[in-house]
């Protein structure tokens, strides 16, 4: 029986007692030492440098955990992401064993969006070796939930917008393995929801969810989380590579994508990363790792993809990939990472979290193979540069 069809619970603040078991991060005061020998130049084996150093420090902390809960999912599929740019199938083997303990079963909640997450790690398992049993639990799920009319009298599915990297992906993904388009069609239909009630046209930005309508930061200006917002263009990311070219209905996620490319990239912070409120910068004290380095993940896509011009966003990318480097401990623990929560908040230079990883070993895959091509292209790898035509930072 499928639970919670007529009411979502809200997306978890608090850890959960299964977060609460596993090592899903921490915050300690003394952190030690921040790497050096590092460097942020953009050529291919700079990029994997760094990558292993934070995936080797975030796989030793995750040997006993079988979590399916959003957070190790966004890190399970880092993880995967790093074993084919590092050619180390350590990170892959652990991901399939955590997978393969789960019998291959999503989130408790069926219909919730962050339960639905873990779902894109079995589809890049399946399409690695396609074992029908690595999405048979996830397809009659999704068959089940398509067989029940679902009411946005109230709010839509996924109502909060970093859902949209949560869910979307997986049934776009879905649609593209088994091709079936109603797991497409559910996708469009949600997706379009969610941006009709929280994209903020002025900002070309998403708000967290409807309680963030009227709340203002303490310079006035309105508040847009960078974590939310870099999720939603990492989900982008996931959509627009499972749909089909030719689909009449891709244009409207091509333009999304570059609507808010152009808004994050002109608010870029003097550092190269953003702030947990993306429009006060000055009321936060440390960057966001999480949302930044999704940021700079979609960015680079985007440009490999030819979405976006790379006249106008190497140096963006370039330098939020340098800024992303300096939050890199000695032993491999990537800090600034805001913990679980909802909206922008507070937190110390030394806070960890899996998601935050996850994500940064995506923008590491993604400007690795940008840096590829544009190594065989001749592009200058430097990152000293501290301006791009977009905007002040």
């Amino acid at each position: 029986m499928l639970l919670g069809l007529q009411h979502i619970a809200p997306a978890q603040v608090r850890l959960t007692a299964e977060e609460a078991k596993t090592e899903v991060g921490d915050s300690p005061a003394a952190p030690g030492p921040l790497a050096t020998g590092l460097s942020a130049s953009l050529t291919p084996q700079d990029v994997r440098a760094a990558m292993r150093k934070v995936a080797d420090w975030q796989l030793k902390r995750i040997t006993n955990t079988t979590s399916r809960d959003w957070t190790f999912a966004t890190l399970y599929l880092g993880l995967l992401a790093s074993s084919e740019t590092l050619q180390d199938a350590r990170y892959r083997s652990a991901v399939l064993q955590i997978a393969s303990k789960n019998e291959w079963k999503l989130g408790p909640r069926e219909v919730h969006a962050d339960d639905q997450a873990i779902g894109q790690v079995y589809l890049q398992l399946y399409k690695l070796d396609p074992r029908p049993e690595r999405i048979e639990p996830l397809s009659k799920q999704f068959d089940a939930i398509l067989q029940h009319p679902q009411s946005s009298t109230m709010q839509p599915i996924w109502w909060w917008c970093d859902a949209l990297f949560m869910a979307p992906p997986v049934w776009a993904e879905l649609a593209r393995v088994t091709h079936d388009d109603r797991y497409l069609d559910y996708m469009d239909a949600n997706w379009h929801e969610t941006a009709q009630l929280l994209w903020d046209s002025e900002h070309q930005l998403f708000f967290r969810d409807r309680s963030y309508f009227d709340k203002r930061e303490k310079n006035g200006a309105r508040v847009f989380w960078s974590r939310g917002n870099g999720w939603v263009m990492g989900g982008l990311v996931s959509v627009l590579e499972n749909m089909p070219a030719k689909d009449p209905r891709r244009g409207f996620y091509e333009g999304k994508f570059r609507q808010m490319a152009a808004s994050v990239a002109a608010i870029q912070g003097t550092d190269g990363l953003w702030r947990p409120g993306l429009l006060d910068a000055a009321n936060y004290a440390n960057p966001e790792i999480s949302g930044s380095a999704f940021f700079v993940y979609a960015l680079a896509w985007g440009i490999e993809h030819k979405l976006l011009d790379e006249s106008k966003y190497h140096g963006v990318v370039a330098f939020g990939w340098k800024g992303l480097l300096s939050h890199i401990y000695a032993d491999g623990r990537l800090g600034s990472i805001q913990p679980v929560g909802e909206a922008p908040g507070a937190y110390t230079a030394g806070a960890s979290y899996v998601f935050g990883t996850g994500a940064f070993l995506l923008a590491g895959s993604e400007v690795e193979r940008l840096a590829e091509v544009e190594q065989m292209d001749g592009f200058p790898s430097d990152t000293n540069q501290k301006a791009h035509p977009l905007g002040s930072r």
